[in-house]
């Protein structure tokens, strides 16, 4: 371990050891709420390096004195880790539902190893507490540890001040409206969840949690919820537009179109974009006689406000009529084409184009 402990932790710490699920979210506010300083501990290095008890260390390290652990695997691991140390912090079992293999009974097997359950626990709160202000906005909230591949684990102190920049940094430079859905595909524990755990309840945000990576479910709760925000690794967006699962997004759009009063037929599809790869492609056909007619811009803003922003189009054109089979279904792989001839789409070449033909 580099270092001795920072000189800013002087509260006392709650560990938190398990995956993306709500009650993490809230396990946040009531470490800072109640005045402590929360530290996550890393499922990956625990994996990585079972033989060396790492998490174990980073435990002993920080002095915790509350364990929150889910799900059997993390049971185990913990019950070992604690049982290297000679004074151990209080363990604290979160059920889960619908994780197989968490049932009452399974907990009551290791009752002698968790002094209460979380719904225990809440139970036992005392509802007229009244919560902790930090003293200072340089007060400490958070202890990350670095996950030590090339070296030991260092720990890193975020103070009030700290956390509360960086996360008006992240909604700035991503421009988030309120009220956003965020999907948690990003494990939490992972740099704060950069950022957003805060930065989301800020703009009054709504949280979809994801326990595990899983590409369908991904997609059922994009459109289930409306998803407009999402965090991930390349290799997870790479895994996501690989998965055998995905499905075109255009159709969504399109319903969204046809409720324009204006719109007499659209078709959307890709476009090639130098930064996401790919964005929506709007190709509208406006009904005959209008006295006045839409501009992109106001076709687009039309769209933001009733769909998730990563589906709004990015580009308009206008069309006198749609290319159409002898059937009369449009023909996208036409409009596909005439969406690769326009180029790549960029931050530098602005939201819109048009194009009357």
């Amino acid at each position: 371990m580099a270092g001795n402990k920072p000189p800013l932790l002087t509260r006392r710490v709650v560990s938190v050891f398990h995956r993306n699920r709500q009650v993490r979210r809230r396990l946040r506010a009531l470490s800072q709420h109640s005045g402590d300083v929360r530290a996550p501990v890393r499922r990956s290095d625990v994996r990585r390096d079972p033989q060396q008890h790492q998490h174990s260390v980073l435990l002993r390290h920080c002095e915790s004195k509350l364990l929150f652990v889910d799900d059997v695997s993390s049971r185990e691991l913990a019950v070992e880790a604690l049982a290297t140390m000679t004074a151990p912090p209080i363990l604290v079992f979160i059920a889960d539902k619908e994780e197989k293999g968490s049932g009452g009974a399974d907990v009551a097997g290791h009752v002698n190893k968790f002094s209460y359950t979380y719904d225990e626990l809440i139970e036992r709160g005392d509802p007229g507490f009244k919560w902790i202000r930090p003293g200072s906005e340089w007060d400490p909230v958070v202890l990350n540890y670095t996950s030590g591949t090339t070296s030991a684990p260092k720990g890193v102190v975020h103070c009030h001040r700290g956390l509360f920049v960086m996360s008006l940094d992240s909604l700035i430079d991503w421009t988030v409206p309120k009220n956003p859905v965020y999907l948690w595909t990003l494990p939490i524990f992972h740099a704060n969840g950069w950022t957003f755990p805060w930065g989301i309840a800020a703009v009054g945000g709504t949280n979809v949690c994801l326990r595990k990576f899983d590409a369908p479910l991904i997609y059922r709760l994009i459109r289930d919820h409306g998803v407009t925000h999402m965090c991930g690794a390349p290799v997870v967006l790479s895994i996501l537009s690989a998965s055998q699962d995905v499905q075109p997004l255009d159709h969504p759009v399109e319903a969204v179109m046809y409720t324009n009063p204006v719109v007499s037929e659209v078709a959307v599809v890709a476009r090639p974009d130098e930064f996401w790869g790919e964005t929506p492609c709007a190709f509208v056909y406006l009904k005959p006689g209008l006295r006045m007619k839409p501009t992109e811009k106001e076709m687009i803003e039309y769209c933001r406000k009733r769909m998730p922003r990563y589906m709004v189009p990015k580009t308009v054109s206008f069309r006198n009529e749609l290319p159409k089979t002898s059937t009369g279904k449009v023909m996208k792989f036409v409009l596909r084409e005439i969406a690769k001839k326009m180029g790549q789409t960029s931050l530098s070449t602005g939201q819109v184009l048009s194009i009357n033909k």
